[in-house]
């Protein structure tokens, strides 16, 4: 008999339940909104979709995804952004609301371990996801493991430092890698051009009917996929800054696969093409080393899910 087990991918405005074989295949989705603001709600809210799960399949164990940093030992949600929790221990409320083990992950590494068991790094022992949307986040695989640190909060790359003294991020420093590589980012500049009246930016803000702040990432991905000039500088600057964050990542972690997740990934090689030649440019020893592959992911948005339930199934 298959073991199934169910995968949580908790964010700040849907939660994501699924029912995972052990093949990687998700044989049933529930989608519900995410009670962002109240801890309590979203903990009912996560058990009412496992129990729904539940009711219609026999399932062994379940993961979580959440967006934080959580303990080492998997159960404490100790810090959440965009999620009203705080030192919560969501796996043991969790256990006994929904009667089976409950293992808690960070979303980026359990979409890094879907990635690596069923997507994008399945053929490598070694591998960083990076996924590109409001903010970057990130999550390690090293010799087929998954790297979380000495506390669980390993891998948030998004907040290595790339321009000292620069723009100030959500975290409270100066300089953030998610400053300039992120959804966020892309669309701060391109609303900024349209504001200061660059008619170069006409063409994305004719999609956003004339208002600045109506222009939107996947609006930006769409004109340069319709060949707009604009976007498509857009976008490549967007992916400079991400090549050239790998390489600086690479020289110290040295995977054999980078795979690029997230919503602003859907631009395809509008943003992997540009981040490969900055990749290569800035890397350390460039021509007398191997070189990694920069990838596409390729779970989409199922990453995490997959991933956490693969991780509490093991």
């Amino acid at each position: 008999m298959t073991a199934l087990a169910c995968g949580v991918d908790v964010g700040g405005t849907k939660i994501l339940g699924g029912v995972v074989d052990e093949k990687g295949t998700i044989v049933e989705e529930l989608r519900v909104t995410s009670p962002a603001t109240d801890p309590d709600a979203i903990q009912a809210a996560i058990a009412s979709v496992v129990l729904e799960l539940k009711s219609r399949h026999e399932i062994s164990s379940v993961g979580v995804g959440a967006a934080g940093y959580i303990d080492k030992g998997r159960s404490t949600v100790m810090f959440a952004p965009n999620i009203a929790w705080r030192d919560v221990n969501l796996s043991q409320g969790l256990e006994k609301q929904v009667e089976l083990p409950v293992v808690i992950e960070n979303d980026a590494n359990a979409a890094a371990w879907g990635e690596f068991a069923y997507g994008a790094g399945a053929d490598v022992d070694d591998l960083l996801l990076v996924t590109v949307g409001t903010g970057v986040g990130g999550g390690l695989v090293l010799d087929g493991e998954l790297y979380r640190g000495a506390f669980g909060v390993g891998a948030e790359i998004g907040h290595m430092r790339v321009v000292p003294n620069g723009i100030i991020c959500g975290c409270g420093n100066l300089g953030c890698f998610e400053q300039y590589a992120s959804g966020n980012a892309l669309v701060r500049d391109v609303r900024a051009a349209a504001l200061e009246g660059d008619r170069r930016a006409d063409g994305v803000l004719a999609r956003a009917g004339g208002d600045p702040a109506a222009i939107n990432g996947p609006m930006v991905t769409a004109a340069a996929q319709a060949d707009d000039p604009f976007a498509i500088e857009a976008l490549a600057t967007l992916g400079t800054w991400l090549g050239e964050g790998i390489a600086s990542l690479t020289a110290v972690l040295d995977p054999a696969v980078v795979a690029i997740g997230g919503g602003v990934a859907d631009a395809g090689e509008l943003l992997l093409g540009p981040a490969r030649t900055a990749f290569r440019n800035q890397l350390t020893g460039r021509g007398h080393r191997p070189e990694l592959d920069i990838r596409g992911a390729s779970l989409g948005n199922s990453a995490g899910l997959i991933g956490a339930a693969d991780l509490a199934r093991r």
